[in-house]
């Protein structure tokens, strides 16, 4: 199996789920299955475990939805195809040449279109960012008002890191990436901030600076330093984070 590119199924509802198996047993007999998740939870864990080349996945499951799953998929390399019931409107958000849909039920020819897509980005590398694509995707399919972002996505090393937003103390623009520190280290990812910004609960994040946004519940101190810069201090982190002219204004009174 050495040579054979790997996929990872994820889809909540059993029926559907053993079709499709039985679908691109059919259509892609070389492809081998690592993994077919009945939730976002396990789709996860085997996304990390095995780095699949590329992943069929549910939009909707319980616990952890497919675009969380897929921000994995693509950290390690892997191509998406998404299943979704969402109406021929919402469908248009899918309309990009680096990801497939199959609108359910799943037919045979449909799938073997998906296919024939996917093994031609295979042989030819896909060039796309395809985080920056799966953010778009959240924002224009999440309800508006919902909170859009719940996992970060990292590739670290050899291995991808799921950091849960609620870990994250700052996000700070850093050459072309942007780091996520916690308390516990950091991570490197690709997504801008402004493209996070659209998907973080402004009541709990604040930008404070162009290339800088903080959760606020972790902000002890703010002060000017010799220059009359403004800087803030975190709480159990050593490192301080400048504040632009531009959003001083939401320390006033503090």
């Amino acid at each position: 199996m050495s040579g054979a590119v790997t996929a990872l199924i994820a889809e909540d509802e059993a029926p559907q789920r053993a079709a499709l198996l039985d679908m691109l047993q059919t259509v892609w007999p070389a492809l081998h299955v690592v993994a077919a998740c009945e939730d976002g939870i396990a789709a996860l864990q085997a996304a990390a475990e095995h780095r699949p080349r590329v992943a069929f996945l549910d939009i909707r499951m319980p616990g952890v939805s497919g675009l969380d799953v897929a921000r994995a998929v693509v950290a390690g390399g892997g191509l998406l195809v998404f299943t979704t019931a969402y109406d021929a409107y919402a469908i248009r958000a899918f309309e990009a040449g680096a990801v497939d849909y199959l609108l359910k039920p799943v037919t045979e020819p449909r799938l073997r279109l998906a296919v024939e897509r996917l093994q031609s980005r295979l042989r030819h590398s896909p060039g796309e960012d395809l985080q920056a694509l799966v953010d778009n995707l959240e924002a224009r399919l999440r309800p508006q008002g919902e909170r859009q972002i719940r996992w970060i996505t990292a590739g670290v090393g050899d291995h991808v890191r799921m950091i849960g937003i609620d870990e994250v103390l700052f996000f700070q623009a850093q050459d072309k990436y942007v780091r996520v520190v916690t308390a516990d280290g950091e991570a490197l990812i690709r997504t801008p901030v402004k493209d996070l910004l659209a998907g973080l609960d402004p009541d709990v994040f604040w930008q404070v600076h162009r290339g800088t946004v903080v959760r606020v519940s972790t902000i002890d101190r703010v002060r000017r330093d010799e220059l009359g810069r403004t800087r803030i201090a975190l709480r159990g982190h050593r490192e301080t984070l400048p504040v632009s002219a531009a959003f001083v204004h939401r320390f006033r009174g503090m």
